[in-house]
């Protein structure tokens, strides 16, 4: 990569986390992606009725193989004390990693040879914020375990910024039944920590997960969503 290159990756990869909070209306019309409501599950969310607004269900995408089931459910977040009020799914892989990648798509990571994506946006009913999920399945797990090098170099490289602008934290390894991952906190430019990112993989399927605004502070949020990531790509 030239050093123009790596300028312009470093710009936009910085001002993407303000600009994916402020057009989260327009990422829920982008071509291809399917937009679900909020809508009440009694028998999966009675307990948390009085606590959070109605949980969102995914859409059942008819699809072999990798698809929305394997995605970050509503349920998961009530753990974490966030409150999901829609989501917007797609199939194509071709939303945008992270807010360390820039416009860079977990297709374009995969030059195009996984068997199959599906990604995520969730948006929440208080604070600003959102969470993005982006998945892969490899043909087979060496590929997979090589998309998971390239997804920790990646958000590796955002560790380390100038004063003042956000960071992303020390990695932490997390290994749970289904899979495994790292996890790492997000600072914002006042070293405070807001959200974070995750990258877990499970057999031959890898995701992306981040949390962006502040619809927590709590680092442990993210630990709890790469631990829920895993058990999801594992289903």
């Amino acid at each position: 990569m030239s050093d123009n290159q790596t300028t312009r990756q470093k710009f936009s990869r910085r001002g993407r986390v303000a600009a994916a909070v402020s057009c989260v209306a327009a990422a829920l019309l982008a071509v291809g992606a399917s937009v679900q409501p909020a809508s009440a599950d009694a028998s999966a969310h009675a307990t948390h009725r009085s606590a959070v607004s109605a949980p969102v269900a995914a859409p059942a995408l008819a699809t072999p193989g990798l698809g929305s089931q394997n995605l970050i459910q509503s349920g998961d977040f009530f753990q974490q004390g966030l409150a999901p009020v829609a989501a917007t799914f797609g199939l194509a892989g071709k939303q945008g990693l992270s807010a360390c990648s820039g416009e860079e798509t977990m297709r374009v990571l995969t030059k195009g040879r996984a068997t199959g994506y599906a990604d995520v946006i969730w948006t929440f009913d208080t604070r600003a914020g959102l969470l993005t999920e982006s998945t892969a399945e490899g043909s087979t797990v060496a590929s997979a375990t090589s998309y998971e090098k390239q997804l920790n170099a990646l958000v590796s490289s955002c560790r380390k910024e100038p004063a003042g602008h956000w960071y992303y934290g020390a990695p932490r390894a997390l290994t749970v039944p289904g899979g495994e991952g790292r996890w790492y906190p997000a600072y914002n430019g006042d070293g405070v920590a807001s959200g974070g990112t995750a990258v877990v993989r499970s057999g031959r399927r890898v995701a992306i997960v981040e949390l962006t605004g502040a619809p927590s502070n709590d680092p442990g949020s993210v630990k709890g969503i790469a631990a829920a990531a895993i058990h999801r790509l594992a289903g």
